[in-house]
């Protein structure tokens, strides 16, 4: 690695890292307001931004020029950094380890959602604040990082899959700058959380609870100020309806959301999006009625519950308000289903996402006309946009990879004697950002049981499944670190 690698990383990180302690001001300005005591995190947040200043301060006259291998390095460092950041004010307020810190910083980022905590009604406020504002700035962070970096290292990333307008995912149809695609991705970021905010101020909750639940549903994350998330409003249908309006637009490519802005209607009639609809509605409509049918609560409760929980899970936020691993076999098994299918790709959310098993369909149907007609001439299109091969191989790699990195952390949970359903539920729900599963990690559960070498790999897990698994094990590779 030369010095201008070094130069180029130092700087990036620095900068990120002061960007982070900028917004930490919300949660240290929270304890300031309910008078909690916040001067070990002030003085962290201080000194840290002492230290990316003086970086900054001795590298001001270098101009970041970033190779590929500096890129991709940059981006691991960036989210070890920040889920160390988000660790240590956990610890000084909480009195939990690093790796307890590490994992609840790294759920937070990776807007997971999975938490060690157990009583989360009684903590304080400014480390409920910390949280949400961890998931805000991770939702945001994963928007920008989509549509700039990850585009330019990850060829099989959520924002390039493939060039096509109708889908909103080639940022250059957008706009022609870069920053000012950014810019919009911020004011609808903004707009969509301030409306979500003021919403469910109106229908019930406190302002702390609403801008904390509105942070956690726009970015998808599924941190709640409750112990029983969610269903501490079991009996308010407006909140809930509320939330799981949000959550669904959170899960629609947030350039179609551009595109509405100026009036265009066709980022949301993509396949992708109509996918999504049909799929929402048909999975919770199955998991309402499996719910009625198997409980005495009213035909109402019961929709409003059962999408409430699809949407929740599709979209990957985490949030509940009931215990939907008691609903059944098969509504566990179509809660499975969502939680493996993810939302859109351009979204907050996580999961293989759905383009994706549009396009391994079409492959599946394009082989056996094959099969048939081999002399004949079939293409595999997208919106009428045809695939290129190397599309399709990218995405056939990447579900690989899921499939892989999953089963791994899934055989050793087990081969640590936790049973499948927990092993599996909580790989797929690290691995996919999702928060909560099913066993000892379902809804009304959480992650403190681990030990800390399991929790660090289970940390490691959503950083790999947000950066979609080729940003982080292409550092495995030899000829990453040849030439370097």
């Amino acid at each position: 690695m030369d010095r201008e690698s070094i130069k180029n990383i130092f700087k990036l990180l620095s900068l990120v890292g002061l960007m982070i302690n900028l917004f930490f001001l919300i949660p240290i300005f929270t304890g300031i307001y309910y008078n909690e005591n916040i001067s070990n995190f002030t003085i962290y947040t201080i000194s840290t931004t002492i230290l990316f200043l003086t970086i900054l301060f001795t590298l001001k006259t270098h101009s970041i020029k970033m190779k590929i291998k500096d890129a991709i390095l940059s981006v691991n460092l960036v989210w070890i950094m920040i889920s160390s950041l988000g660790a240590i004010p956990l610890m000084l307020m909480t009195h939990i380890t690093f790796i307890d810190g590490f994992f609840e910083s790294a759920s937070g980022f990776t807007t997971t959602g999975a938490t060690i905590y157990s009583d989360i009604t009684n903590l304080p406020k400014t480390v409920l604040m910390l949280r949400s504002t961890m998931h805000w700035i991770g939702g945001m962070g994963i928007i920008v990082l989509g549509v700039g970096l990850l585009s330019f290292i990850n060829p099989s990333g959520s924002l390039t899959l493939f060039k096509s307008e109708s889908t909103g995912i080639s940022a250059d149809r957008i706009t022609p700058k870069l920053k000012d695609t950014a810019i919009k991705l911020w004011i609808i970021y903004l707009s969509l959380t301030f409306i979500n905010m003021l919403l469910l101020k109106i229908e019930g909750m406190s302002f702390f609870d609403a801008i904390n639940h509105a942070f956690a549903t726009i970015s998808t994350g599924g941190f709640s100020t409750k112990s029983e998330s969610m269903g501490y409003w079991i009996d308010n249908p407006y909140i809930l309806w509320t939330t799981t309006f949000f959550m669904f637009i959170s899960g629609i490519n947030f350039i179609a959301h551009i595109k509405f802005l100026k009036g265009d209607y066709s980022g949301y009639k993509s396949e992708e999006v109509k996918w999504y609809i049909v799929l929402v509605i048909i999975l919770s409509l199955i998991v309402s009625l499996v719910h009625y049918l198997n409980s005495n609560d009213p035909l109402f409760f019961a929709l409003t519950n059962g999408f409430f929980t699809i949407v929740s899970v599709i979209t990957t936020t985490g949030f509940a308000t009931l215990d939907y691993s008691q609903w059944g076999p098969l509504a566990i098994s179509i809660i499975f289903i969502a939680m493996l299918i993810g939302g859109n790709a351009g979204s907050t959310a996580g999961g293989i996402k759905i383009i994706r098993f549009i396009v391994m369909f079409k492959n599946l149907i394009y082989q056996l006309k094959k099969i048939l007609s081999p002399n004949a001439i079939f293409s595999i299109k997208i919106d009428n946009t045809k695939l290129s091969n190397n599309i399709i191989n990218n995405v056939s790699a990447f579900i690989f990879l899921y499939i892989l990195t999953t089963v791994s952390v899934t055989l050793y949970l087990f081969a640590n004697h936790y049973d499948m359903l927990t092993s599996i539920s909580a790989a797929i729900a690290c691995v996919g950002n999702i928060g909560p599963g099913f066993g000892h990690v379902g809804p009304v559960d959480n992650f403190g049981f681990f030990t800390q070498t399991q929790k660090f790999i289970l940390s490691i897990a959503m950083i790999i499944g947000r950066l979609e698994f080729y940003t982080v094990l292409i550092l495995l590779t030899k000829n990453f670190w040849k030439k370097f």
